[in-house]
C-alpha cells in the first residue's frame, strides 16, 4: 500500500452487527462513558489505517475480491473479556467464528491493505475503553452473561471524515455458507 504523502483517508474494515445486537451493545457502551458515538458497535477486521486518496479504487477492488471468495459464517458473542493491563479495554467476546474472522482479517490485510498490525488480531466487540477503572469493572460484570448468535454475510469499508465514521460500501460474501440464522440474544 502507498504510504500517505499528500491527500490521505482514514479507512477501517468491519463486520457490522445485526441491529438488535448493535443497539444492545451501544446502549451499554453509553452507560460506561465509552466512545459509543464515535462508531457503532462492530467487530474490527482491519483497524483504522491511513491510505492515499489514489488507492481507493484498488482498496474497493481488493475487498470485493476478498468478499467474493468468502462464505457466510455463524458468529456467537458470549460474555466479556479484557486487554488489561496492556490496554484499558473491556469487550464482548467472540466465542464462535474466531477462525473465520482470523482468515478474513488475513485476507483483508494483504494486497493494497497489506499493512503490519500493531497487535496480534483478536476478534471482539469493544464495550469500554479509555474510561476509569470502575467503569471498566462495571462493563466487565454487566455483560458477563451476554449471548448473541447471528450469521455474518458481509464486511464493510468505513472512512473517518471529520471525526465521524461513515460507511463507504458493504461487500456481501459471494460463497454460499450455512443457512441464514435468526438473531438470538440473551442478556
Amino acid at each position: 500500500m502507498s504510504l500517505p504523502h499528500g491527500g490521505s483517508r482514514t479507512l477501517g474494515v468491519t463486520i457490522e452487527l445485526p441491529t438488535e445486537v448493535r443497539n444492545d451493545i451501544d446502549a451499554a457502551r453509553a452507560r460506561y462513558g465509552s466512545h459509543a458515538d464515535d462508531w457503532a458497535a462492530h467487530v474490527t477486521i482491519l483497524a483504522p489505517i491511513e491510505a492515499d486518496d489514489g488507492v481507493m479504487d484498488a482498496v474497493i477492488e481488493h475487498l470485493q475480491c476478498v468478499a467474493d471468495g468468502t462464505a457466510s459464517f455463524r458468529m456467537v458473542l458470549r460474555g466479556t473479556g479484557t486487554f488489561r493491563p496492556v490496554s484499558p479495554v473491556v469487550f464482548v467476546a467472540v466465542a464462535e467464528g474466531i477462525s473465520a474472522c482470523e482468515q478474513l482479517e488475513a485476507a483483508v490485510r494483504s494486497g493494497d491493505l497489506g499493512v503490519e498490525a500493531r497487535f496480534p488480531y483478536h476478534p471482539h466487540v469493544t464495550l469500554a475503553h479509555d474510561v476509569p477503572g470502575e467503569a471498566l469493572d462495571r462493563a466487565f460484570e454487566d455483560l458477563a452473561h451476554y449471548v448473541a448468535a447471528f450469521t455474518v454475510s458481509s464486511i464493510c469499508l468505513h472512512e473517518n471524515v471529520g471525526g465521524e465514521w461513515t460507511l463507504v460500501r458493504e461487500f456481501p460474501f459471494g460463497v454460499l455458507g450455512p443457512e441464514e440464522l435468526s438473531v438470538d440474544v440473551a442478556t
